[in-house]
């Protein structure tokens, strides 16, 4: 999981005259939870870095069905994988709680990648962590039915957001069940029926606002 933060806060890599002047040249972006930051299709302009809040990333079928592909935290860039503002979108993201960004058109970026190879070394960072999570999404959809992903992304939401208690690893951070489904490619009501028998094995407890993992193994195994 360490791997997915590769490329994150990677303005870090230039010097304060050098980050003024970029964000001259680019523009904060405020979101309220739940706003559209941009759509499948549309035309590519930049990428946005997140300064503070939470985005995600998901695809819309043409059924209309939605498929969430990651979230995203400070520090780390969404808009790729054309990142120099070339082609359309593939993907849409939105704001999963107040957040603000910084929008770099593509040719900025561009220069400033050619400038400073600090920078293009981590954006290409960035890119292979983003690779390697979509393709474990790809592999963990295509290889694991709905039951073994419900348990390897607790598995990995406790690593990522666990914190030890005396019960458990509690996942400390609220996600809704509507949430954890789309994640999945399931319904709501499946999720429903699988987390009430994970409680019942004693795999997890749950609350309203709260999942404790009891029993964590590796790689979706019990």
């Amino acid at each position: 999981m360490a791997e997915l933060n590769e490329g994150a806060r990677f303005l870090e890599s230039i010097g304060a005259e050098e980050h003024a002047k970029l964000r001259e040249e680019g523009r904060v972006v405020k979101l309220a939870r739940g706003q559209l930051l941009f759509s499948q299709g549309e035309v590519h302009g930049g990428v946005w870095v997140i300064e503070s809040g939470l985005l995600r990333t998901f695809y819309v079928s043409a059924q209309g069905r939605e498929m969430t592909l990651a979230y995203w935290t400070s520090g780390h860039f969404v808009g790729g994988p054309e990142i120099f503002g070339r082609g359309r979108h593939v993907w849409s993201a939105d704001a999963q709680a107040p957040s603000e960004v910084l929008f770099l058109p593509g040719t900025v970026l561009r220069r400033l990648a050619e400038r400073v190879p600090q920078v293009a070394l981590a954006l290409i960072d960035g890119l292979v962590a983003k690779g390697k999570c979509y393709s474990a999404l790809v592999q963990m959809l295509g290889t694991r039915s709905a039951a073994e992903r419900l348990t390897l992304l607790l598995e990995i939401m406790a690593e990522t957001y666990g914190r030890p208690t005396e019960e458990g690893i509690l996942i400390d951070r609220v996600i809704t069940q509507e949430q954890l489904a789309t994640m999945l490619g399931t319904s709501r009501q499946w999720l429903s029926v699988s987390l009430e028998k994970l409680r019942s094995e004693g795999v997890i407890t749950m609350s309203r606002h709260q999942i404790i993992f009891r029993n964590p193994t590796p790689s979706g195994r019990r």
